[in-house]
């Protein structure tokens, strides 16, 4: 099982984004790869660091791993060692400011020379059913990328010559200082555009239209986001591409109602079958099934379907159906039927007489959650 982010950090759940970047700059420092040379552990815990401060520093994705936990970023998403070395060393300009640009030698922060650029993420949203989330699902979507024109050649950067970085050295009052930062003109690559085709843009890119496959894991829940690797847009030179990010939306169901895990169906049923008993096909995200009414059956009486409710995202098994029973009383009767009422309105089989067994609505909810 995956750590807690607020503990990796050494944090509370309220803390401020003051105090995650101050716990992270900490932690970075402490167990940075060029204070802990060959040391394993401490080069985990650095990357642990980083992962749990690109989720918590970002308000939307923080807001997500509070209500959902890890799961928020399964089936693609960050939780998976998705963030390279430079993906992490890119956060020490906000973190360390740019006077720590020649603080450690480690490839990428610093000397770390040209660095290797990502191309930008796309977004999507996919709408599912409940069937389609509860059975998991392959999509097949038409996105538009950019990727880089055929032809499209590059020469080495004049400004930085090749390094990707430019150095300036500033007088401060506690002297000389050396500052580092990703060149302007390359972006970093130490390339620029040699030649291109005419019909590519600045940077020798082409939007195509390109059907990507996404499969869904079975159990995702609304807002959650998956991420498809290097299908979003190409970078120039020997960058690599950025990511296709999938927003999940679910669609409304005519007859389910989705809880957690759980589902909820309300049935219907009239008083000649309450009191004589019935069998009912119902609709579940599997398929229909038959279930028996016993007579006497009360209004408010919830009946659960184990397991035919939907699989658990974190692989902890499934959640079930659970039956809603509901007598229906008419709102007009014929003359007989009047008649008929009127007889049994002070028959004893027609009093109110509930039993022990005949739990409240509150000991029925209860029962649903226990």
């Amino acid at each position: 099982m995956k750590e807690d982010y607020y503990e990796i950090l050494g944090i509370s759940k309220s803390a401020s984004a003051a105090e995650i970047k101050k716990a992270y700059r900490k932690k970075a420092i402490q167990y940075h790869p060029d204070k802990n040379p060959g040391d394993t552990e401490a080069e985990a815990m650095f990357k642990k660091s980083a992962e749990a401060y690109e989720v918590l520093s970002d308000p939307d994705k923080r807001a997500r791993y509070d209500q959902f936990g890890h799961r928020a970023f399964e089936g693609g998403g960050f939780g998976g060692g998705g963030m390279n070395m430079d993906d992490i060393f890119s956060q020490f300009g906000d973190i360390f400011g740019g006077a720590f640009g020649g603080g450690f030698g480690g490839g990428g922060f610093g000397g770390g020379g040209r660095r290797t650029v990502k191309g930008s993420n796309l977004r999507i949203r996919v709408q599912l059913t409940l069937e389609e989330i509860a059975n998991g699902v392959e999509k097949k979507i038409k996105v538009k990328r950019k990727k880089l024109a055929k032809g499209t050649t590059y020469k080495t950067c004049g400004t930085c010559n090749g390094q990707g970085q430019v150095t300036r050295i500033q007088n401060t009052i506690l002297g000389r200082m050396q500052t580092s930062a990703p060149c302007n003109t390359c972006g970093g690559t130490g390339e620029v555009v040699d030649s291109k085709p005419s019909n590519a843009d600045a940077n020798g890119m082409l939007v195509t239209e390109e059907t990507v496959s996404i499969k869904i894991p079975a159990g995702v829940v609304d807002g959650m986001q998956l991420k498809v690797s290097g299908k979003g847009n190409d970078a120039p030179g020997n960058g690599v591409a950025g990511d296709l990010l999938v927003a999940i939306e679910e669609k409304p169901h005519a007859t389910l109602q989705r809880e957690g895990d759980n589902l909820h169906y309300d049935l219907y049923i009239s008083f000649s079958e309450a009191a004589l008993g019935t069998s009912k096909e119902i609709e579940t995200v599997t398929g229909k099934v038959r279930i028996k009414i016993e007579n006497g059956a009360q209004s408010g009486k919830i009946l659960r379907l184990r397991n035919k409710g939907i699989p658990s995202i974190n692989g902890y098994g499934t959640g079930d159906l659970l039956v809603h029973v509901n007598v229906w009383t008419p709102k007009s009767l014929s003359k007989e039927q009047k008649e008929f009422f009127e007889k049994m309105r002070d028959d004893d089989h027609f009093v109110p007489n509930p039993e022990k067994e005949d739990k409240s609505f509150f000991e029925k909810v209860k029962d649903m959650f226990s």
